[in-house]
């Protein structure tokens, strides 16, 4: 079953309640009150906005953001502010706004302070291609460098649990490489192909996973009728799971500005969902990743 896409997860939010309040980290930014005011009168989030409240209010004058409904925590430490929220209680969900991704991160590992949980925390995008009819995870795009053994099975893991949420039954793994053969030349490969055997001998329950797998095999069927390569994940892969970081971050961020795409990413493996994606990216982008991380917080 194809995961759902944008339209159904907006028809999902637009049908929950009672409001989430959402900790937003960063109120000083465009996109990210329009996105807040926009998911606030569709009846999805409270927000909470945590940053230098003046600069809030300011903005908010310029750009024509009513602010009604929402919450302003004076902070000049807006990532600590609005993680403090989420650890009170009076907030279910992170939204980074304004702020660096080094200073959101380091508010949310903080071993006393912040929202660990023991898991491998990372970025999971969901990538909707419309001319293809396509949908995928991609994960990780943001947060691990250079993800050890261990580390990529949990970020497997997050990744499968939500496209499972997004109705994929079996979950359909391709773990990402150059190429599909095993070589000392790309030592990702051995990991690869270690994942794949794992899911063979049942580690990750309700997947099939197949790798190494080149971007071409995860995505297109007619890429292996052309390399002689089959098997049940290629041209259907649900999650894409790459070696490391500049892989993924690269080949996201090619696909978002050059295809016809709708997407959005949230964290994974912190104590609740984190919509999660560039300060460069739109109201739209901004409003599909509040959706996503309300998507895990579904019962």
């Amino acid at each position: 079953m194809p995961l759902a896409g944008w339209d159904q997860l907006f028809q999902d939010a637009d049908q929950r309640r009672p409001l989430l309040p959402v900790a937003v980290a960063g109120g000083a930014d465009r996109t990210a009150l329009e996105a807040l005011r926009a998911a606030s009168d569709r009846g999805w989030v409270r927000p909470v906005v945590a940053g230098p409240a003046a600069d809030v209010r300011r903005l908010a004058a310029e750009v024509g953001v009513d602010l009604d409904g929402f919450t302003l925590v004076d902070a000049e430490d807006a990532a600590d502010a609005a993680v403090a929220e989420v650890r009170a209680g009076r907030a279910r969900l992170l939204m980074k706004g304004r702020v660096a991704t080094p200073a959101l991160m380091r508010a949310v590992l903080d071993a006393s302070t912040g929202l660990r949980t023991g898991r491998t925390i990372c970025q999971v995008v969901l990538m909707e291609i419309a001319p293809a009819r396509r949908r995928f995870l991609l994960a990780d795009t943001g947060v691990c460098a250079r993800p050890t053994l261990a580390q990529k099975e949990d970020i497997l893991g997050s990744a499968a649990a939500l496209a499972r949420r997004l109705g994929a039954d079996p979950v359909r793994v391709a773990v990402m490489a150059a190429t599909e053969s095993v070589t000392e030349a790309l030592p990702d490969t051995f990991d690869a192909a270690e994942l794949a055997r794992l899911g063979q001998e049942g580690r990750f329950p309700g997947c099939v996973v197949q790798g190494p797998l080149s971007f071409d095999l995860a995505y297109a069927a007619e890429a292996g009728d052309r390399k002689g390569v089959g098997g049940a994940v290629v041209g259907a892969a649900d999650v894409m799971l790459f070696p490391e970081l500049t892989a993924a971050n690269l080949t996201v961020k090619a696909i978002m500005y050059t295809a016809d795409c709708r997407f959005g990413g949230v964290l994974c493996g912190a104590a609740c969902p984190v919509a999660f994606m560039s300060r460069a990216d739109s109201t739209p982008t901004r409003l599909r990743s509040l959706a996503l991380a309300l998507k895990l917080t579904a019962p």
